[in-house]
């Protein structure tokens, strides 16, 4: 049976972003099944500790730089260290992302998880104007506005609260986390842990 990988992510970490074209080729090389679950973590960090970036000290915000600009040489992939729209509220991409994953499946999912991640990120592109969202899906082959409009039905953000949930009750506190069987391995630098849990 393969294996099920619950994906605790966020649209707006950067780390998320340097992890997912990585992660998914684990996941696909390991023929584990992964499960997409954009979660809020503006509830998840004051029930673990966490701080949002604008409340962390000083020298932990001066040192993510530092550390994003590293991972971003060491793997290759383009980023933005400063994109003008962040940070911004997830609502439409989470919203379109879990319509996508109700209609299409997780792999769908995680290919507009990772365009509009991209956008941001490495395109520093305006993530809060629906036009460029609907274009982010339109390039992947998908129906932009038709996402947009299903993503902000109450079903589907029960589907978001209950992710959230179940991030909650699992431990995660960070943005990404990769959960198997119960074991979570946070952040993109324990990829190669992941791989090894899956045999990858």
């Amino acid at each position: 049976m393969a294996m099920i990988i619950d994906y605790y992510m966020s649209h707006n970490s950067p780390w998320a972003y340097l992890g997912s074209r990585r992660f998914a080729d684990i996941a696909a090389r390991a023929g584990a099944t992964v499960q997409v679950r954009p979660v809020d973590f503006g509830r998840i960090f004051p029930q673990s500790g966490g701080l949002p970036l604008p409340k962390r000290a000083p020298q932990r915000q001066a040192y993510r730089l530092v550390e994003l600009g590293r991972w971003s040489s060491h793997l290759g992939v383009p980023l933005t260290l400063h994109p003008k729209a962040f940070p911004s509220p997830e609502g439409a991409r989470v919203g379109m992302v879990l319509a996508l994953r109700e209609s299409a499946g997780d792999a769908a999912a995680m290919r507009l998880s990772h365009g509009f991640m991209a956008a941001l990120w490495a395109d520093d592109a305006d993530v809060n104007d629906p036009a460029v969202l609907d274009q982010v899906a339109s390039r992947l082959g998908f129906d932009g506005p038709a996402l947009r409009a299903r993503g902000q039905e109450p079903a589907i953000a029960a589907l978001f609260e209950a992710d959230t949930e179940r991030a909650i009750a699992a431990g995660v506190f960070g943005a990404p986390s990769y959960v198997v069987d119960g074991e979570i391995f946070w952040g993109q630098d324990r990829l190669e842990f992941l791989a090894r849990r899956l045999g990858a």
